[in-house]
């Protein structure tokens, strides 16, 4: 899966593209905005600054990483945005909102990792890509919507959102919208992906999961009120690059058995086999911890050599060996 270049002449440039090891590497959506903070775009900002520290790190040790990145909290934030204007301005559908945030958060990445690559004498170009994710319009999902997403609403909010054709769930702390999310089966961008990586170019894409669509006949590519797992998608991207890694930052250091429990068990080291049967048993739920698991077997079995799952604070001492959870075949 690694692979090199040899020199490269055009026109007077000479250009040595050295021998790299690909990644894709997940960022959390809840990555961009800790615990406690408010999630104004300056907080966001420094945490990508925080972040981009380790797509660095990577590149210094000789990784060419392909970036994705989760967005809950911001477009839930933007579907809030929605109903309270919504006296002022037409709604605009999830998967609009979803390319929003796709396009502000690849900014925010873009301009971070610009600056410091720059600052660390590293001349690379950086480019979002607005992913465009296929599904299957027969996806058992779409039929029984059950991911929620966004805020809670009161009971008022919820009617008008029933208004947009939203499905609502009623939970504890009051009502979430939930949508189908289809499992992926290709990036309509892989092509252009793929080559932009072979002009040593970082490409973040599937931001979000990337905006689900279906084959539409007598008509084409047509979007749904869907959404797509980031990890998914990053599994997805991973195997399409044959990369050698795909590395999954999210809100704990390692992965748990048990987890919360008084019997928490920490995974450091695991192979395909055990992961798969700690799977199985349930281990890992659907709505945190069980599409990283999904995608980390999927992804192995794929010909993918390395997992690592751990937190931003502490990827490079998981890119070292040193923390984090680690699965292999």
């Amino acid at each position: 899966m690694t692979y090199s270049m040899d020199i490269l002449y055009k026109g007077e440039s000479l250009f040595l593209l050295k021998s790299m090891k690909q990644a894709v590497v997940a960022l959390g959506g809840n990555a961009f905005i800790k615990k406690g903070q408010k999630g104004d775009i300056h907080e966001q900002f420094a945490n990508t600054r925080e972040m981009c520290k380790v797509i660095v790190n990577m590149i210094q040790d000789g990784w060419n990483p392909l970036l994705t990145h989760g967005n809950g909290p911001q477009v839930g934030s933007i579907l809030l945005q929605n109903n309270k204007t919504r006296d002022l301005l037409p709604p605009m559908p999830l998967g609009i909102c979803v390319a929003e945030t796709e396009g502000f958060m690849g900014y925010m990445i873009q301009q971070s990792l610009k600056n410091a690559l720059t600052n660390a004498n590293i001349k690379k170009s950086i480019v979002t890509i607005i992913t465009q994710v296929l599904v299957d319009e027969d996806d058992p999902s779409m039929k029984n919507p059950s991911k929620p997403i966004g805020p809670f609403y009161n009971e008022q909010e919820s009617k008008l959102l029933l208004k947009d054709g939203y499905q609502i769930t009623k939970q504890v702390n009051g009502y979430r919208i939930v949508v189908p999310s289809p499992d992926p089966i290709s990036v309509v961008e892989t092509d252009v992906i793929k080559k932009l990586i072979d002009e040593d170019v970082i490409v973040i894409a599937g931001g979000g999961g990337g905006l689900p669509v279906i084959n539409k006949k007598n008509w084409g590519l047509d979007g749904v009120e869907a959404v797509v797992d980031k990890d998914l998608v990053s599994e997805q991207l991973a195997e399409a690059i044959n990369a050698d890694l795909l590395l999954m930052l999210t809100n704990v250091e390692y992965v748990y058995l048990n987890f919360n429990s008084e019997s928490q068990q920490t995974l450091t080291q695991c192979n395909i086999a055990e992961i798969e049967k700690y799977y199985n048993k349930g281990h890992f739920p659907a709505g945190s911890m069980g599409p990283k698991i999904l995608a980390s077997i999927r992804f192995l079995r794929q010909g993918g050599k390395k997992v690592i799952i751990t937190d931003v604070d502490h990827a490079i001492n998981a890119l070292q060996g040193k923390t984090g959870t680690h699965i292999t075949m």
